[in-house]
């Protein structure tokens, strides 16, 4: 089991239940999605599909971790992904629940 990520405001819990935060809206779009969050305004886009579907996965996943290997993702792929997820974390478009 790998340490936490550490994103600018906490650590990115693999093992924690993750989800899209009440106030984001994510729209998908042929390139990926769109992330809109309604309190900060804030407009993310998504040019990797499996990070949408990681995202979308989180009510069917009791963790991040879970998310991840679900989605094909190997312990020694994730990297790239914590990390985009750890930008989403950071800027609350996901949230921990």
């Amino acid at each position: 089991m790998s340490a936490p990520v550490k994103t600018s405001d906490a650590a990115l819990d693999l093992d924690a239940r993750w989800a899209l935060h009440p106030q984001v809206a994510l729209r998908p779009e042929s390139f990926g999605a769109l992330l809109y969050h309604f309190g900060t305004r804030k407009l993310s886009f998504l040019k990797n599909r499996t990070i949408v579907a990681i995202i979308e996965s989180f009510p069917e996943h009791p963790d991040m971790r879970s998310a991840l290997e679900a989605a094909g993702i190997s312990e020694s792929g994730q990297a790239p992904y914590v990390k985009a997820l750890a930008t989403l974390a950071d800027s609350r478009m996901i949230h921990k629940l």
